[in-house]
């Protein structure tokens, strides 16, 4: 197993900024999906020039989710990547379980819906036995089986603390079909040490919010996988852009204007995003609640805090998104 696996060798993870979809559903007993509401969603991701859709990741609610709805929103957002005249848009989907069979499986499922590679965290359940050596073995034999290039989903705080530290991240990319690291940790040391020890192409590290991402950058990562990138996504282009076209100075500048409003999502949670995309993009209100038990964002002051947070870069994704269309 590990490095000595006999997969051929992956396609690497795509530089840029990624957008872990929200998933819209209906506000009924059996709350499906609203799939009016996701493909309007998915539309707009898309027609907005990301990098790549993460469909099933936290934001996307994944643990509440089955397998047929994970297959269908990649076969959905597939439909409007082609209809919109990006076919090849880079589709990731998040795989997980609580056992190594069942999150190869998702692989498998992530591969026959048209996904072009897994985002997996740490299976967690058994968290007081998942020592670095199970971390490790986990992974490498999820890679030798998985018939889309993994990328580690390294965020603790859902994981029951485990954490992908930089002698495993060492370790397993060197596998063959493991391609990247989405650091959800804060780590900005990590990034500069994968970077130091891998070249982007064959493993690369992302920051997992984007009110780092010009450190992340700055030391090596490729890019984001950012929740922002629901409501803003022009905004995080442009702070990649920027940076990548050598302007620190201006890419340093939007990249605090925009940390500012990211706290909105961070202190806000899934259901306070949700809440503020559907406000801000003129989604059905009714609609933006998730799958429960996950509560209700109702509190007005708490409504009020957000959209006083999150509202101050709309200007700027709308000249953005103006600019972009001439």
């Amino acid at each position: 197993m590990g490095s000595s696996s006999t997969t051929s060798a992956s396609k690497p993870f795509p530089p840029g900024v990624h957008v872990p979809s929200l998933t819209w559903f209906r506000n009924d007993k059996t709350q499906e999906i609203d799939w009016d509401v996701q493909t309007k969603h998915l539309e707009f991701l898309v027609s907005s020039g990301l990098h790549g859709i993460v469909l099933a990741g936290t934001n996307g609610e994944a643990v509440t989710l089955t397998s047929d709805e994970k297959s269908k929103l990649v076969s959905t957002t597939r439909e409007v990547a082609t209809r919109l005249g990006r076919p090849e848009l880079p589709i990731t989907m998040g795989c997980g379980g609580g056992c190594t069979r069942d999150v190869v499986g998702e692989t498998v499922l992530a591969h026959q819906a048209g996904a072009d590679f897994a985002l997996v965290l740490v299976p967690s359940y058994f968290h007081f036995a998942m020592d670095a050596e199970a971390i490790a073995a986990f992974f490498e034999e999820l890679a030798d089986a998985s018939p889309v290039p993994v990328v580690i989903y390294n965020f603790p705080g859902v994981a029951a603390g485990l954490d992908v530290n930089s002698e495993l991240l060492s370790r397993l990319g060197k596998h063959a079909n493991i391609v990247g690291v989405k650091l959800t940790c804060g780590g900005i040391a990590k990034v500069a040490r994968v970077a130091a020890e891998f070249a982007p192409e064959r493993f690369a590290a992302l920051a997992g919010q984007s009110d780092w991402l010009v450190p992340a950058l700055a030391v090596g990562g490729v890019g984001t996988i950012t929740g922002v990138a629901n409501l803003y996504p022009r905004a995080c282009l442009e702070i990649f852009d920027l940076h990548r076209a050598g302007k620190a100075k201006e890419a340093a500048a939007a990249q605090l204007e925009l940390a500012k409003m990211e706290w909105g999502f961070g202190k806000g949670g899934i259901n306070g995003t949700k809440w503020v995309v559907a406000k801000l993009l003129g989604y059905p209100v009714e609609g933006c609640h998730c799958r429960r038990p996950y509560p209700v964002f109702g509190d007005a002051k708490k409504q009020a805090w957000i959209m006083e947070t999150v509202q101050p870069l709309q200007e700027t994704e709308v000249r953005l998104s103006k600019s972009g269309s001439q």
